[in-house]
């Protein structure tokens, strides 16, 4: 039961720092309103785990199992930040890359230039959740602005590039 009410808390709030209603999540997922109302208070009788993870990965969290003391043996400064692994995924389709300090200003800013729109479109618009989530975590410690905040401007910036991604509208 303390899976659920964890499940619970973490769709609670990233739907909140994205700023999604709940029926917007309910479309976004093909659940209820009534399903994620009970899943965000713990009070849900029965989901299985195929609607579970489709609810997480609209949310760009995930659903894992772990061995007791399993612990991840990643060497400390081997992981690429997810700044960078945004401002490679934006640059694919370019000649010339994102640097990701640019990228890192137009998302704290909310405001994108003409020559970097496109950048910005393929990210907001192709980039997994989990990568933007990874990325508002990382900018929320970096420059001190809030989740809500940086999704906020996330949004707007979808808005200005006229991404079709659900998750914008």
């Amino acid at each position: 039961m303390a899976t659920i009410h964890e499940l619970g808390k973490a769709v609670h709030a990233r739907r909140s720092e994205m700023g999604l209603t709940q029926s917007f999540l309910a479309k976004l997922s093909g659940l209820t309103r009534q399903t994620i109302s009970q899943v965000e208070t713990g009070a849900v009788k029965d989901l299985s785990l195929n609607r579970a993870e489709r609810l997480a990965g609209v949310l760009g969290l995930s659903l894992h199992v772990e061995q007791p003391h399993a612990r991840s043996r990643v060497a400390s400064g081997t992981r690429t930040s997810a700044l960078a692994r945004a401002a490679r995924t934006a640059s694919v389709s370019y000649r010339k890359a994102l640097p990701p300090a640019r990228l890192r200003k137009i998302l704290v800013d909310g405001n994108v230039s003409l020559d970097y729109a496109p950048y910005l479109h393929a990210l907001l618009d192709e980039a997994p959740v989990s990568l933007l989530a990874s990325l508002s975590e990382q900018l929320h410690g970096e420059v001190a602005t809030s989740r809500e905040d940086l999704w906020k401007n996330f949004r707007k910036l979808a808005h200005q590039v006229k991404s079709k991604r659900d998750i914008w509208q």
